[in-house]
């Protein structure tokens, strides 16, 4: 469900922003959302796209409105003890929302909140059933054909695949102590068998379809000014200079680097639990 304003100023005319129904609200007429849970932050240190070196190596970003780091769980390593969802958070730091959940213990963590996942609902890291949205499975123990997010790409060191907003897999196949999944971009690729998983699709799917509004939107969020090559001068780009109008016609980067397809994966990767590529039709 998409929210949007009426033009009464320049930067709400083109503003479509998401509603966010899924998050817990709290309040007069439950406006305000819930407040992060203190003993789940950190301070976040901007870096602003610089190495230890203080040296940019990643353009365009700086600025931006001060956060807190949430502490998310992606091990999912708390086995056979269920815990309760206390609420649907909003996190700065990335684009899915995040679940406060209560274990039976009284631990508290953050976990990435999938589509469908309210308070209220109870998950836990089980080998056994059932096999419920948010509940955390190795994958040799959940049922061919389930749609999944958060996966482990080796056992124990916690989700780094499928982890932004809207996007899901779906487990294909299972042998030779590996299993066969089918990833958001289209490609096939095994995982060790042994590698948790969370059920369901990664919740904020509307989250592509925001339209900012307003340049300031974007340096809310840290992101700073972008020019294209073709408007700069020779000495600042190859693509500037020129007389009128034009366009690259080799896409370079300003240090003279071909981009805009060039395959910039590393040889030193191995494509053996590569099944099908993600170019390949």
């Amino acid at each position: 469900m998409l929210k949007k304003f009426r033009p009464i100023t320049p930067g709400t005319r083109q503003l479509v922003l998401p509603a966010n129904t899924q998050l817990t609200r709290v309040g007069v007429n439950e406006r305000a959302t819930v407040e992060p849970t203190k003993s789940l932050l950190i301070p976040k240190r901007r870096t602003n796209g610089r190495n230890n070196n203080g040296h940019i190596t990643c353009r365009h970003k700086g600025g931006g409105h001060k956060q807190h780091y949430r502490m998310v769980d992606f091990k999912r390593d708390k086995e056979d003890i269920p815990a309760k969802v206390a609420s649907i958070e909003y996190d700065p730091n990335r684009t899915a929302f995040i679940a406060l959940i209560n274990y039976a213990d009284g631990e508290k963590r953050y976990i990435l909140a999938p589509q469908g996942l309210k308070a209220g609902d109870t998950v836990q890291t089980s080998d056994n059933p059932p096999f419920h949205v948010g509940c955390c499975m190795k994958l040799k123990c959940m049922p061919l054909g389930s749609v999944i997010c958060n996966i482990e790409l080796y056992p124990g060191r916690g989700g780094k695949l499928v982890r932004s907003a809207g996007l899901s897999a779906q487990l294909m196949a299972r042998s030779g102590g590996y299993a066969t999944i089918r990833m958001p971009s289209g490609e096939v690729r095994m995982v060790n068998e042994n590698c948790r998983a969370t059920f369901g699709a990664v919740s904020n799917p509307e989250r592509n379809l925001r339209t900012e509004g307003k340049a300031g939107r974007k340096r809310w969020q840290g992101i700073r000014p972008t020019v294209r090559g073709t408007a700069m001068n020779p000495v600042d780009h190859p693509h500037g200079g020129g007389e009128g109008k034009h366009k690259g016609n080799t896409p370079q980067t300003p240090w003279g680097l071909f981009t805009k397809g060039l395959v910039t994966r590393s040889n030193k990767k191995s494509n053996k639990l590569i099944v099908k590529n993600r170019r390949k039709k």
